[in-house]
């Protein structure tokens, strides 16, 4: 699976973090950037969403190195990790431990690789853990999960739920459809440099995102704030 990876892929930065961190990743002139359903099926791969470094989880990361004091001694969930970018910012800023989670086995080879590239340690997991209680995460970052409607009401019912037992929950979303309309603090946005071969644009206004405990979510002031 790795081997896969590593013949698919080709370590870069990205466009908001430069070379802060570097992650195997799709390149236009190799055949993974280029293959379509029937190609990744003959190589045995879901869509390989861990190649690219989405804007909602570049903005995440950056969040985290500019702000180190949200991670510094704390247990993160990097949820839905992709090719692990949240999690290894949180290990950079000083997290104590990162869990990187995602139902994709080659999501999570390629985290591992991206950590070792990154000459950070963290723990993975492919067990779905949507519905979970929190066994003792203090932060979870969650980067461009809204951009399937039924996916996207499941993850965040579970997300809002880990707020209101007192989890704070960041995500990083550069716009996509089913991004809800209430509950959710807006933290900062940042101009990420994309491609029209993946995204509808060559720049994503990427937002980070608090989720609100759901004492308040409904509550007239914090309603009103939500995408102020």
């Amino acid at each position: 699976m790795k081997e896969l990876i590593l013949a698919n892929t080709r370590p870069g930065g990205t466009a908001l973090l430069g070379d802060i961190i570097r992650l195997y990743l799709a390149a236009e002139d190799l055949p993974l950037w280029q293959a379509g359903e029937k190609e990744l099926e003959k190589l045995g791969i879901a869509p390989p969403f861990w190649a690219f470094a989405w804007a909602g989880g570049q903005a995440l990361a950056q969040y985290i190195l500019d702000n180190p004091d949200l991670v510094k001694g704390k247990r993160v969930l990097d949820f839905a990790c992709g090719s692990g970018l949240q999690g290894i910012a949180a290990l950079k800023a000083g997290a104590a431990e990162v869990l990187a989670a995602d139902i994709d086995p080659h999501a999570i080879a390629a985290t591992d690789l991206n950590a070792a590239l990154n000459q950070v340690r963290l723990i993975t997991t492919s067990e779905n853990l949507i519905g979970r209680s929190n066994p003792g995460w203090d932060l979870v970052l969650a980067g461009d999960v809204c951009y399937d409607g039924p996916m996207a009401d499941e993850i965040m019912t579970w997300l809002h739920k880990l707020a209101a037992s007192g989890t704070q929950v960041l995500l990083g979303d550069p716009g996509r459809t089913y991004l809800p309309r209430q509950g959710l603090q807006r933290l900062i946005s940042y101009s990420v440099q994309t491609t029209s071969a993946l995204e509808d644009t060559d720049v994503r206004n990427a937002v980070v995102w608090e989720l609100i405990p759901s004492e308040q979510k409904y509550g007239k002031d914090q309603e009103e704030k939500s995408f102020s």
